[in-house]
């Protein structure tokens, strides 16, 4: 799992209450998957957070690294890759589910999300082994598009199977889900007012009404400054955000970014900056914001509507940045004000 700059982050992040006892942050923060995590706490000044909460939420993310990081050499995906087809074998619950949930939004989007994709990512330069500085010939897209394909994968339970050759990446649904994890440890400890963190991946959890909501902010897709363009009040809700200003790649004078296009084996070429999405399973939101980039502003945000998500598009054009957003984000706008 790559380390990935994060595109959302949080802003003065609680408003206290003015009751008795005083309500306090605590902080954790630590690394993970290439990248940071973090955790913030909302509770009772006179009952401080458990001194295990640390090395418990390592423990967890460690176990999700073991079972879905391609760059363990001894995780179960990795095993699972090393393995020509046919092949199946059993898998942990969580590795099954998560797999399941990245072949379904594969199917809704009609194959615009596709776990498969490693190859594609690789030859352009955005994944391992690192290609020259190069533009890919026909022929090597071509025989990088043979190699992808999410219907070739199955679940069943939790056995996992492949009827073709191929390497299953979960990266762009992982994040999510381990922030998903570690928030929903933090509620079975009873820390229901918490935001939850991994390379810009957040779930909010928390009731506004006695706390006041969690305020993020969606930055500006642009790749010299950081700067806000939206800030939004969130509560319990996952949040991600994909954009194409981090990660790119400039080759014979022409600039590539990271999202890629299952079907034509080439990054996408449309003005679409970022995309955030909410969600209440920060995995889902990690893996349609991906989606829809791929997508682009007008595919996308008419998926979008069809399928009911809470979108946010930041989009280039000549006059500068012009946003749009679905139905279901509106309340999130308008809880800002």
């Amino acid at each position: 799992m790559k380390r990935l700059i994060s595109l959302l982050f949080p802003l003065a992040l609680l408003a206290g209450c003015t009751g008795e006892p005083k309500t306090v942050i605590s902080e954790l923060d630590g690394q993970t998957m290439g990248t940071t995590w973090s955790v913030k706490i909302a509770h009772a000044e006179n009952a401080p957070v458990s001194s295990a909460t640390q090395g418990q939420i390592e423990a967890l993310l460690a176990e999700v690294n073991r079972q879905m990081s391609t760059w363990q050499k001894d995780s179960e995906i990795s095993l699972f890759n090393n393995q020509p087809a046919p092949y199946s074998v059993d898998v942990s619950p969580p590795f099954a589910r998560l797999t399941m949930a990245a072949l379904k939004v594969s199917q809704l989007s009609g194959g615009q999300f596709d776990p498969t994709i490693g190859p594609v990512v690789n030859l352009w330069g955005f994944g391992p082994p690192k290609s020259e500085n190069r533009l890919p010939t026909e022929d090597e897209i071509n025989d990088a598009r043979s190699k992808v394909g999410y219907q070739a994968i199955q679940v069943q339970a939790s056995t996992l199977s492949k009827t073709a050759n191929r390497r299953l990446d979960l990266s762009a649904i992982a994040k999510g889900h381990g922030v998903d994890v570690v928030a929903d440890h933090l509620i079975s400890m009873g820390y229901l007012n918490h935001l939850v963190e991994i390379g810009g991946e957040m779930r909010a959890g928390g009731d506004k009404a006695e706390l006041g909501a969690w305020r993020v902010a969606i930055e500006k897709p642009i790749d010299y400054e950081r700067a806000i363009q939206q800030i939004i009040e969130v509560s319990n809700i996952g949040i991600a955000t994909s954009g194409d200003y981090r990660n790119y790649r400039e080759i014979a004078g022409q600039r590539f970014h990271h999202a890629m296009d299952p079907v034509t084996g080439r990054p996408v070429t449309h003005d679409l900056g970022s995309v955030t999405v909410l969600h209440p399973s920060a995995a889902m939101a990690d893996a349609w914001a991906t989606t829809l980039l791929v997508m682009g502003p007008q595919q996308g945000m008419q998926f979008a509507e069809q399928q009911n998500l809470a979108t946010y598009f930041v989009t280039r054009g000549q006059g500068g940045l012009t946003t749009q957003h679905s139905s279901a984000f509106e309340p999130y706008l308008e809880t800002a004000q």
